[in-house]
């Protein structure tokens, strides 16, 4: 029979939130066993560092969301009338989050899920006696909460911007000031709603200055900080390796032993640079791999483990060449660019948009470069309804010379660029909008058949990108004025030949 000395301990305890994530709901752990949850290292520091807008970037497998789903569970559980919702990438995703919920509900000793049950259950939802519920999706518009987790957010807006606007403009609306919020990912290259939520979180943590309940908390987990990764076997450290841990340790003090160094080395056989996203050891570093998708990632990546990406003087001894991707009714970007020896150097570049092509000869002739040429692509020479007029001849009437570069393929382009940009030095400040425009540049994701297509995605990266490929194709396939002369003197005699377009006086160092 139960004292009212063991009833009043099983009330205290049972009133200490902490005690109960640590001693009452069952998970599945790896070794795929049913046990009671304890809180690990880093679910003990979210917990008791939590702040109203939490912000997570961490290392693959540290049971984050595993903590928040339960998290949210006991405080449905124990507190009337919450309403707490859970946001996955992926519909695969929301159901084994929903699962995990369920599994801890159903898995409580019988006296506690008589006094709170679960009056409606679906694959989605748990709705209990008290007022409470807990609802699991992709996308929680229309809903109410006072405690909201969005799991693996980088990955949501890599593949799905369309669905991260609307978690941060629907989702996130529905909690009000004073209330939860978990975001948690791993990185997902340096663009999208994640990434700029975290240099925002990580400026203001750095600033040391007081959090109002609307600023978002920035945690980082890494994977050295995890005793399960290591490796107790003695092996060879390959040399590039053995740099990268001196690099972590004169850089950020990162000592590492070599049970650590051990783990990492045969993890990165598999994992490659993917090893800085997936299990990153600074948060700087995990957003500077590439991404699935990405077309020039690796490149970028290369420059700046290289040091090209930095300080870049314009060279008033060289010329200057341009290469821009002109618009109609949309974006215009420029490159600025010379050439020494095999080094390519990009030292400066401008985008703009909704402007009349006047505006940009205008920032051509302010600029303090002496231009050889400026390359555009093939449809410059297109008329335009408005005038009657190609841009090249509304260019020229400006004082400007437009060259015009061969058509290739969007697929040679893209490959010509990619070999290009071995060679390329940028200068980070001038150029940085469309470095951001290259390490962006990606592919449109097929959400029907789960994979990648063929064709870029077109957002704010594609102007960037592909004047950067009207760049590379210039330095291989550079059409003369001569050429065009020669070809309209032919039109003029009703006598067509295939153009060849011939090198000009563009410098020989350039060439592939």
């Amino acid at each position: 029979m139960t004292t009212k000395n063991e009833i009043t301990v099983a009330q205290k305890l049972l009133a200490d939130p902490k005690w109960r994530l640590n001693n009452l709901y069952n998970i599945v752990d790896k070794q795929g066993h049913k046990s009671i949850f304890k809180l690990n290292w880093a679910q003990e520091e979210l917990y008791n560092d939590m702040w109203y807008c939490n912000l997570i970037l961490k290392a693959r497998q540290l049971g984050i969301s595993t903590f928040v789903c339960l998290l949210f569970l006991d405080r449905c559980l124990f507190n009337s009338n919450v309403s707490a919702g859970i946001i996955a990438h992926t519909l695969e995703d929301a159901q084994q989050m929903f699962r995990r919920v369920k599994f801890a509900y159903d898995s409580l000793p019988d006296e506690l899920r008589a006094l709170v049950t679960a009056d409606n259950d679906t694959s989605q939802m748990l709705k209990f006696s008290n007022g409470s519920s807990l609802r699991v999706g992709t996308s929680l518009r229309s809903s109410t909460f006072q405690y909201l987790h969005i799991s693996e957010f980088g990955k949501i807006c890599a593949k799905y911007p369309d669905k991260a606007r609307e978690i941060i403009t629907g989702a996130l609306n529905t909690i009000a000031t004073g209330q939860y919020c978990f975001i948690e990912s791993t990185a997902e290259g340096r663009e999208g709603h994640f990434y700029d939520m975290c240099k925002q979180s990580q400026a203001l943590k750095h600033a040391d200055k007081g959090l109002t309940p609307l600023d978002f908390k920035f945690f980082f987990f890494p994977w050295w900080r995890h005793e399960e990764y290591k490796l107790k076997e003695s092996i060879n450290i390959p040399s590039d390796l053995e740099e990268y841990f001196k690099e972590l340790y004169e850089a950020n003090k990162i000592n590492l032993n070599s049970s650590q160094m051990a783990w990492y080395s045969k993890k990165f056989i598999t994992q490659g640079e993917d090893m800085k996203r997936e299990y990153p050891s600074t948060p700087e570093e995990s957003f500077l791999t590439s991404n699935e998708g990405l077309y020039y990632g690796k490149q970028i990546i290369k420059a700046r483990s290289e040091k090209r990406i930095g300080k870049v003087p314009y060279d008033e001894n060289l010329p200057v060449y341009v290469a821009l991707d002109i618009g109609f009714n949309d974006s215009t970007a420029v490159w600025w660019y010379q050439v020494l020896g095999s080094e390519i150097r990009l030292i400066d570049y401008y985008e703009n948009s909704g402007e009349a092509l006047t505006h940009y000869i205008k920032v051509f002739k302010e600029k303090p470069y002496i231009v050889e040429r400026y390359f555009v692509p093939h449809d410059a020479n297109s008329h335009e309804f408005s005038s009657g007029l190609t841009r090249i001849q509304v260019a020229r009437g400006l004082g400007i010379e437009f060259t015009m570069i061969s058509k290739l393929s969007l697929q040679e382009g893209i490959d010509a660029s990619r070999n290009l940009l071995n060679r390329c030095w940028f200068d980070e400040k001038k150029c940085e909008k469309g470095l951001k425009a290259l390490e962006n540049y990606r592919k449109e994701w097929d959400d029907a058949h789960g994979c990648w297509k063929n064709n870029p995605r077109h957002d704010f990266s594609s102007h960037g990108a592909d004047a950067f490929r009207y760049l590379a194709i210039s330095l291989r396939k550079a059409r003369t004025q001569e050429d065009d002369e020669k070809e309209y003197r032919r039109h003029l005699q009703a006598f067509h030949e295939p153009a060849h377009p011939l090198y000009g006086d563009f410098p020989a160092s350039a060439y592939y």
